[in-house]
């Protein structure tokens, strides 16, 4: 509805990822900066950790999106709570393989014959696990069983795995995950956007839709934003998404601050109010709020 009334193309605020809007914040700029390093190694774990909505998903979508097809295959999990019998099965099943039978020995199998295939044809192998701080131990040590095969002395399939931050606890402090721990070559957390990055984030992915400054914005819109989402880029674009509908049935050209606090009001009656907001109350001073998430800068484990 709003994207006729203010003359957009697209939907700019969409919640599913897409690498068309990727954005890169200083902290986005440092994970594609740990990606690439981690990518080039080409063996062993990538580790990309973030809060719900920080943007992992939209980041390795933007990275998929430069992969030449003839140089790596990629096949991509998004896990529920699996156990190790269950992830090698699901990740045959994401790799196209058809396994005859459910045990697990056929599995590997499958999975080590197609490794081979695609190294010989000259074709590297990512496997991306979403979600992962669903996995059990015994899935993630299947996972690192997986890292064992090789052509010669050449790794023949690399991992990339995505959680929440629970998971980066769970790969630092389990005793039963050292080696998988030893396998890291690359990590980093996902932090929240800073302040001043909120305004450029909107409007970046505005004019990717088409805008053309229709509607303009009141500048302290965005530093209410910033103060009632921590900076997370899901909850902005639902907060964003709420304002501009908001706009369109009011036939509004500029977005205030009056209009924040109305789309606010309309969250709580809704019982969406936690959608859009870290786990505090709304109206909380802004440094609880900036407090969010704060950046961990990318290291080795």
């Amino acid at each position: 509805m709003f994207d006729d009334f203010y003359g957009l193309q697209a939907r700019p605020f969409q919640l599913t990822p897409d690498p068309a809007f990727y954005f890169e914040s200083l902290t986005h700029r440092k994970a594609l900066s740990y990606l690439g390093y981690g990518l080039a190694q080409g063996e062993g774990f990538v580790v990309i950790t973030g809060e719900v909505g920080a943007g992992k998903s939209t980041l390795v979508a933007y990275l998929m999106a430069t992969i030449d097809p003839a140089q790596m295959t990629v096949a991509n999990v998004v896990t529920s709570a699996l156990d190790g019998d269950e992830i090698v099965h699901v990740v045959a099943q994401a790799f196209g393989l058809q396994v005859a039978g459910h045990d697990k020995a056929s599995a590997l199998g499958a999975i080590e014959a197609f490794l081979h295939e695609e190294a010989r044809a000259g074709r590297r192998c990512l496997l991306v696990v979403d979600e992962a701080q669903n996995l059990s131990v015994s899935a993630l040590e299947e996972l690192r069983m997986l890292s064992n095969f090789q052509l010669g002395s050449q790794p023949l399939l690399q991992t990339l795995l995505l959680g929440q931050p629970e998971f980066r606890e769970t790969l630092l402090q389990s005793e039963q995950l050292e080696q998988l721990r030893q396998r890291v070559i690359a990590t980093h957390h996902l932090a929240a956007m800073q302040p001043d990055e909120v305004q450029a984030y909107i409007e970046h992915r505005l004019t990717c839709a088409g805008w053309k400054g229709r509607p303009g914005f009141d500048p302290a819109v965005f530093a209410e934003i910033y103060k009632i989402s921590g900076g997370i880029p899901r909850r902005i674009n639902q907060i964003v998404n709420r304002l501009l509908l908001l706009g369109a049935v009011d036939q509004r050209t500029r977005i205030d601050g009056a209009m924040v606090g109305q789309v606010l009001d309309e969250l709580e009656d809704d019982g969406a109010a936690s959608l859009v907001s870290p786990p505090h109350d709304i109206g909380n001073e802004p440094v609880v709020l900036a407090d969010v998430a704060q950046p961990v800068e990318g290291r080795r484990l």
